[in-house]
Parts: C-alpha cells; structure tokens; sequence
C-alpha cells in the first residue's frame, strides 16, 4: 500500500511481491511480498483511506490481512461464509474475509472480485 503518511487518491495501489510482508522499493513506492502458498489471484490491490487509516491505529500491516486472505484465512466470517469462500475458490465467485483488529476491534474486510481483477481492503461501512 502506499505510504498512510503521504496523501493521494481515494484509492491506492499495492504492487504484489512473493513472501509476507511490505519493503520499500525506490521512488517512495512500497512493495508487497506475499505468501509462496496463494490459492487464487489478487488482481490489483486496492484500499480505501478508511481502512488504511484503522490499520495504522492498529498498527496492522495491509499486507498481513492481505497474506491471511490470499491463502485461505478468512478470518472472523461465519461457517457459512467459510464454506461460500471454499466453493468461490471453485467455482470463480468473489472472495470475502473479515478480520477484528486486535489492538482496537475494529473489523476490516477484504474482497476479491469474483474474476480475480481486484482486490480490495476496505471497512465494512464503506462497502
């Protein structure tokens, strides 16, 4: 994701990578490495300033969520919504994970578009 300090457009692109975490490229652009083990593809990677701005209070990296969800954690969703994210890895559907942030509670999501074009961290309330 981009720097949460710099100011920019309402949404901001993430440049993937291959392990879990965020490291800084050239030019103030930040790269995101991502687990080996993926189960589909993200797309572009997109956030809204809303969930940029509770994962820096939380002190939570994009890329964490990010990494849970492109290998198949989805977090706080229920068995239902477990076992509707196991069939969308089947059958092409879109993606949802939802994860409780654990310094303030605040719930962030994560959708995949069902033709794995984008990938999205947002709040729950913009969505």
């Amino acid at each position: 994701m981009n720097n949460p300090h710099q100011h920019g457009p309402p949404q901001n692109d993430v440049s993937p990578g291959s392990g879990p975490e965020e490291a800084e490229a050239g030019s103030g652009v930040q790269v995101l490495v991502l687990p080996l083990l993926a189960h589909f593809e993200l797309g572009q990677l997109v956030a809204t300033p809303g969930a940029l701005s509770v994962l820096e209070q939380a002190n939570t990296s994009p890329a964490e969520l990010i990494g849970r969800h492109l290998s198949g954690d989805w977090g706080t969703v229920d068995k239902d919504d477990w076992a509707a994210n196991d069939r969308a890895l089947r059958e092409g559907t879109r993606l949802l994970s939802a994860y409780a942030l654990p310094s303030t509670g605040e719930k962030v999501w994560v959708i995949t578009e069902w033709d794995r074009s984008t990938t999205t961290v947002l709040m729950p309330s913009e969505y």
